[in-house]
């Protein structure tokens, strides 16, 4: 057996990173591409590699030739790399294919090396390795038959997104038989050339081969084991987060700070959302107006305040709604000049906005980390600040405040004249959620140093239409902020999501109860694993402190073993330097039986 690697392309969509080399020379992780693939050959039992080169060709050989001296290499060169594409790469080897079995590979590929295993272990001659389609895949897919065999080529043209759930993604890696290549491939690929020119793919003419079936040709799905093909600086960055040593892969994971959807793989337990919301009909209503969404500019910011606050029923002049919660407590903390108390534990993104000079900082005394308006009210009575800041529930924690408690900080505010900050992204969790808000008019209007401060992602399901609102009868703030941010700071699928909620509150309010009572079942399966303390909660998260385990082996033994994320938080300010904790995001059933399984098989 033979290997026969396509390397003659230009790389283009990589901009700086080929303009002096082929995409092959790319470093992922420290490691060029080409060395990478060149050492998994080496494991295999191969008479020789053979490689087609292009752009930059001299620089490759000389490469290779200094990396790997002893290895049986010849080269073929593509003259007019610029003007073909792939299918000419492959006639000019023609010769070599037809001596003996072949794995065909492209050189901007990296993969496990039981990726190549499964290809020469497999009993079919003739084999594509496959993927099933996520939604990062691009190029050529095929569909298959339930024998394996492959029933059509689909080329980037014939894609339908309607029938992707047929549809595998070509790895890029193949096994040919000489009887194959000789037979049937080659007069075939000779005959295309001819008709159709060359810059072309290679996958066209196994797409002919195919539907004449005039030879069995076979999908070998690679079931989950890891691979990626790099076309541009994205590819890359997911690449080396994907082929990372366990511990990088988690701290690149981890700087991400989210766009785990593109690792499809992933269970996130990290990133806090509503499990139940919205629910498809809602989600059908706005793909109905997916192009018209697409193709027009959303409303400025005046009329989406005016959406906003109808969304939650309060005056428009005392609303202003966000780029997701995280734009507006970067104006608020902005326009903050003065000192502020914060609550820690908390969620950094508002002590991160402020100077550590301007924070008083308020560590409950206790191993839940919980407080009681009274305690707050005691202590910054005693550490006078101009503005205190109070997310409720608190994150991470869970702790709540109950409603009696926040008027009296309310009330305590407006006679010290403190602006009050009250974050509830994460209330309508709590048990007690109807009575708790502060989006309300009257209560707006009797503090008005009051700022109340909602993310629309959290407890509403959608973070990718990234929307926040702040609401304060405090006119001259809200004007500020208005002003502050982009004229259109929202998009058109944000500004339809709340032209239509209305219509889908009833739905909203039971997919909050069907979370509380998954949250009871989820808190009683996390206190039975033996190294674990669950903190109550009444948000959609449990803050665990960990026995016998450091957060950061347990997260990584999660991420390592079984592709789950959890929030380590040891590097959160406010907890005790001795003691371990994790934060575990709520999510379904499914998902969370998932986490406690993987829990349970963990020994210390």
């Amino acid at each position: 057996m033979q290997a026969l690697i396509l390397a003659a392309g230009m790389g283009r969509r990589l901009g700086e990173f080929t303009a002096d080399n082929t995409k092959c020379m790319l470093p992922v992780n420290g490691v060029r591409l080409i060395d990478r693939m060149l050492n998994q050959l080496n494991r295999l039992n191969l008479s020789r590699i053979v490689i087609v080169v292009g752009y930059e060709a001299q620089n490759l050989v000389n490469h290779i030739r200094a990396s790997f001296p002893d290895r049986n290499i010849i080269f073929v060169e593509n003259p007019i790399y610029d003007k073909t594409n792939n299918i000419y790469s492959l006639w000019l080897a023609r010769d070599y294919m037809v001596e003996e079995e072949t794995l065909l590979l492209e050189s901007d590929l990296i993969f496990e090396d039981r990726v190549l295993d499964l290809a020469i272990e497999s009993p079919w001659p003739n084999v594509a390795l496959v993927a099933k389609y996520q939604t990062w895949m691009d190029g050529t897919m095929v569909r298959i038959d339930d024998d394996f065999k492959i029933i059509n080529f689909i080329p980037k043209k014939a894609f339908k997104y309607s029938d992707t759930e047929f549809y595998y993604k070509t790895v890029n890696v193949y096994k040919f038989s000489p009887e194959f290549v000789r037979n049937h491939y080659l007069p075939f690929l000779e005959a295309y050339i001819k008709v159709l020119g060359q810059n072309e793919y290679y996958e066209q003419v196994l797409r002919v081969i195919t539907l004449i079936d005039v030879a069995d040709m076979r999908a070998l799905p690679i079931n989950g084991l890891h691979w990626y093909e790099i076309d541009d600086v994205q590819d890359l960055r997911i690449a080396e987060t994907i082929f990372a040593d366990p511990e990088e892969r988690l701290k690149k994971m981890q700087h991400s700070f989210g766009g785990y959807w593109r690792y499809a793989d992933v269970l996130d337990f990290c990133y806090l959302v509503n499990p139940y919301f919205p629910q498809p009909k809602m989600i059908d209503e706005m793909k109905a107006n997916f192009e018209p969404l697409l193709r027009n500019y959303p409303s400025g910011i005046g009329v989406n305040s005016l959406l906003a606050a109808k969304y939650f029923g309060i005056r428009h002049d005392f609303m202003v709604v966000g780029n997701g919660a995280a734009e507006l407590i970067k104006s608020l903390m902005e326009l903050t000049d003065s000192s502020v108390g914060v609550i820690y534990p908390t969620f950094e993104e508002y002590p991160n906005r402020l100077p550590a000079e301007k924070i008083v900082k308020f560590l409950p005394s206790n191993e839940d980390f919980s407080y009681t308006a009274d305690d707050l009210i005691s202590f910054f009575s005693a550490n006078p600040v101009d503005s205190l800041l109070i997310v409720n529930p608190d994150n991470p924690s869970g702790n709540l405040i109950d409603f009696d408690g926040l008027m009296r900080l309310a009330r305590w505010a407006e006679e010290k004249g403190v602006r009050l900050i009250i974050d509830e992204s994460f209330v309508d969790f709590a048990d007690s959620a109807a009575s708790m808000t502060l989006l309300k008019n009257d209560i707006l209007e009797r503090f008005p140093h009051l700022c109340v401060m909602k993310s629309i992602s959290k407890s509403y399901g959608v973070p990718g239409l990234r929307l926040g609102v702040l609401a304060s009868a405090d006119s001259e703030l809200i004007n500020f902020i208005r002003k502050d941010v982009a004229i259109w700071n929202i998009n058109s699928f944000a500004e339809f999501y709340m032209q239509i909620f209305n219509k889908y509150e009833k739905d909203y309010q039971h997919s909050c109860e069907l979370f509380r009572r998954e949250r009871e079942i989820f808190a009683r399966e996390l206190s039975e694993i033996p190294f674990m303390r669950v903190i109550p909660s009444q948000a959609n998260y449990f803050l665990c402190e960990l026995n016998g385990i450091s957060s950061e082996q347990l997260t990584l033994r999660l991420m390592t073993d079984f592709n789950i994320l959890i929030k380590d938080c040891s590097a959160k300010k406010g907890f005790p330097a001795s003691r371990q904790y994790v934060r575990i995001a709520i999510r379904n059933r499914h998902d969370n039986s998932r986490l406690i399984r993987a829990l349970k098989t963990i020994s210390l």
